[in-house]
């Protein structure tokens, strides 16, 4: 089976990973540390057009803000999600206070807003806040 392309949430370094290790502990060649993690990786501008550009998994993105109720309230949930679905996309977060640029960018309007993204382009988006059951059907139709 082909190798996968997976970029360090680290040090955007691209891995080349076996297709049917995706659910095992993988650690980048470069730095180290974890490619994968239960948990969604926040993510600078940098950071993000890397995963966009040079990683095969598809990215869910959660563009939220820290004073932003909804977003914390959807956090859990978003956790949760991205624990459960590990390996089958890679979950990030985009706080737009910090990288207003990418929110700009992609007509951010209301936050929370969540994105996947597939082959370097947006596949689908949702506004507003979901629960984990919701989450997790919404994310599983969107991927390809």
């Amino acid at each position: 089976m082909k190798p996968v392309h997976l970029v360090c949430p680290h040090c955007n370094a691209t891995n080349r990973v076996p297709f049917d290790k995706l659910q095992a502990e993988l650690h980048c060649g470069r730095c180290h540390q974890a490619l994968l993690t239960s948990h969604p990786d926040n993510l600078d501008e940098a950071a993000f057009k890397a995963q966009l550009a040079k990683s095969d998994l598809p990215l869910v993105v959660d563009f939220w803000a820290p004073w932003c109720g909804p977003c914390r309230t959807m956090a859990p949930a978003y956790e949760k999600v991205s624990h459960d679905m590990q390996g089958q996309a890679r979950f990030v977060k985009i706080n737009t206070e910090a990288v207003p640029g990418l929110a700009a960018l992609y007509n951010i309007r209301s936050i929370p807003t969540l994105a996947v993204f597939a082959g370097g382009r947006e596949i689908a988006r949702q506004p507003g806040a979901m629960a984990a059951l919701d989450l997790a059907r919404w994310v599983s139709a969107a991927l390809p």
